[in-house]
């Protein structure tokens, strides 16, 4: 399974991005999608998870401000982030897991992409 994320970049605060990331498997409705991010010497952390089922969770740090969505006929995750804070700056990488997104939000990851960077400037 390779994950390409796209749609990165630098955004005022209070603005808003999308990041898409791209699935080469066929059978991606079977998998959990999921994003997380990582800042330079801090732990990748969890951002948002959702399920074949389009259930979702998400952290609480991005509650009310990102959207997961996901098209099983485009193969593609999306991650909707508004009202963006300099606290969201970091890189953003796609996950797949088979399992459950339940088991993803809690870092059980099966396939990781490349990161696509997000900078928000104050």
């Amino acid at each position: 399974v390779q994950l390409q994320a796209s749609g990165g970049g630098l955004v005022q605060a209070g603005g808003s991005l999308r990041l898409s990331c791209a699935a080469s498997v066929r059978t991606f409705r079977s998998y959990a999608m999921g994003w997380f991010r990582q800042t330079p010497g801090k732990e990748r952390e969890f951002v948002a998870a959702i399920s074949w089922s389009y259930s979702t969770s998400y952290a609480d740090s991005v509650k009310g401000r990102f959207t997961i969505s996901r098209d099983n006929a485009k193969n593609t995750v999306y991650l909707q982030m508004n009202s963006l804070k300099p606290e969201d700056t970091a890189v953003y990488y796609c996950a797949a897991d088979l399992d459950s997104y339940t088991s993803l939000s809690k870092g059980d990851i099966d396939y990781l992409g490349k990161g696509t960077l997000v900078t928000v400037s104050s």
